[in-house]
């Protein structure tokens, strides 16, 4: 082979398949959405000063009057709230994507050769990051106000990997629910509408044994019990039954019906 060639050989661009293009694409865009944490230092800031109202709030204000066992309340509270920490960022997943459409943003993106999957994924997976550093902030702040976790490494493990599971899940229903209605002030609201029914008809906070028959039959099954349940066995070393896997079942779940229907809709924005 000639020298010639072997020049025109190294100026080809490497090929790569459509996976390696839509995680490539999806980083590239993370790391954008990540730099403006710095830069905006309100978005972290006020993603943090929520759960820890909710914290002392439950601590000190609920915290005396709800019965939860022999447990103490605070042991019991902070899977909780770290559950509802994750699953509140899916509405930061839909302002983001919201102000993106508004902008125009979406309509630059579009013109760039990137997956089309690369915005939602960019979002998601930043709003993942940034989540995890909400609940080790939150962490801290439940062990100053009495929380003793009891797990192990391998506990911890379990726990972390699946509230960002459900954070990554609830963040694709958070783009599924912006690229549906696409006002940022209308994306704020609809996106509580249908996490304070999921997170306070729970056993986030107390015990389900209490509601009545049919809010207790919804609590017991929905996928924020599930999860609260399997972190709170976790961190407390106590026996967690089969709610870790039907917690991990209810996400997987999510994503495969959010996942493909939020590109769907991506794309059909994307072609107005």
């Amino acid at each position: 082979m000639s020298a010639g060639n072997i020049h025109s050989e190294e100026l080809k661009p490497l090929r790569r398949n459509r996976v390696y293009w839509a995680v490539a694409d999806g980083w590239v865009l993370a790391k954008r959405n990540l730099v403006q944490i710095p830069r905006i230092p309100e978005l972290l800031v006020f993603a943090i000063i929520q759960p820890v109202m909710f914290v002392l709030l439950f601590r000190y204000v609920f915290g005396g009057a709800i019965d939860v066992g022999g447990e103490s309340y605070v042991n019991f509270l902070m899977a909780g709230i770290f559950v509802q920490t994750v699953a509140f960022g899916s509405v930061s997943t839909g302002i983001g994507l919201a102000e993106d459409l508004q902008k125009g943003l979406v309509d630059r993106f579009r013109s760039l050769p990137m997956a089309p999957s690369a915005v939602l994924t960019g979002r998601t997976v930043a709003d993942l990051v940034r989540n995890l550093a909400v609940v080790i902030v939150m962490l801290l702040v439940g062990l100053l106000v009495g929380f003793r976790p009891e797990a192990g490494v391998a506990g911890w493990a379990a726990t972390i990997g699946l509230l960002l599971l459900l954070s990554f899940a609830f963040s694709w229903i958070g783009a599924v629910v912006a690229l549906l209605i696409r006002s940022v002030e209308a994306v704020q609201s609809a996106g509580f509408i249908w996490l304070f029914p999921l997170t306070f008809a729970s056993s986030a906070f107390v015990q389900t044994d209490n509601m009545p028959d049919v809010l207790r039959a919804f609590a017991n099954h929905q996928p924020i019990t599930q999860v609260v349940d399997a972190v709170r066995g976790f961190l407390l070393d106590q026996p967690e039954g089969n709610h870790g896997w039907i917690a991990l079942a209810w996400c997987l779940g999510i994503l495969i019906i959010c996942v493909p229907l939020a590109v769907s809709l991506y794309r059909g924005v994307a072609t107005r």
